[in-house]
């Protein structure tokens, strides 16, 4: 049975970390956004990833950041993939010269035309659909549109995030059929801190469900 990847994002320190390697995480989110209660420094992260097992994606998260800061923060840390979920272009995106998964905060119908801009672009491997929020740019708790969501699944590769947790990320897979879920403050003891139970329980949760996009 094929099954969802699984994205922890929110990640602040090496025990968490390990946690989410230990029950199964395919990939970590690090947030670089100092406004984010989960910010953590690069120092932080590079350290996190030197202890990481082979094959666990680790991602940087950044919202509106310098092109250039961007790419020595990748660079100095050993992150796999930029994942930008601010108000960036395209041309941005592809500016980067890494990696890049897309953020998108689901608004409507317009914001699903908007991805097809971005999906063209060399750099752009994917994207992260997110709940829209006019406070957040994203770990607001909040669930997402699904049924928006939904009408991406044919069109694009991504991962379905807001508002998961180890209660409704079945119903969320079977719903939305996406190629990924990505989780941050629905497996947290408080905001930056995970709970190992959550983690384990969610990620128990997807691989029971299959995912026909795999």
């Amino acid at each position: 049975m094929n099954t969802c990847k699984i994205k922890i994002c929110g990640i602040t320190n090496p025990i968490d970390a390990l946690h989410a390697v230990d029950a199964g995480a395919d990939a970590l989110g690090f947030v670089f956004y100092k406004k984010s209660p989960r910010h953590v420094s690069p120092n932080v992260v590079k350290t996190i990833i030197g202890n990481l097992p082979p094959f666990v994606l680790p991602i940087g998260v950044f919202v509106n950041e310098e092109a250039q800061v961007v790419r020595n923060i990748m660079d100095e840390c050993g992150l796999a993939l930029a994942q930008i979920h601010g108000d960036e272009t395209a041309d941005y995106c592809e500016s980067l010269g890494r990696p890049v998964i897309r953020g998108i905060r689901l608004r409507d119908r317009h914001t699903l035309m908007a991805m097809a801009e971005y999906k063209g672009r060399a750099r752009v491997r994917g994207f992260v659909l997110d709940t829209f929020s006019d406070a957040a740019y994203g770990g607001t708790g909040k669930t997402a549109d699904w049924t928006l969501a939904k009408e991406a699944a044919g069109s694009f590769s991504f991962l379905l995030a807001g508002g998961l947790s180890p209660e409704n990320v079945q119903e969320a897979i079977l719903q939305v059929q996406p190629y990924g879920v990505d989780v941050s403050s629905g497996v947290e003891a408080s905001p930056g801190k995970k709970d190992p139970a959550k983690i384990q329980a969610f990620i128990q949760a997807v691989k029971l469900v299959s995912c026909p996009n795999q």
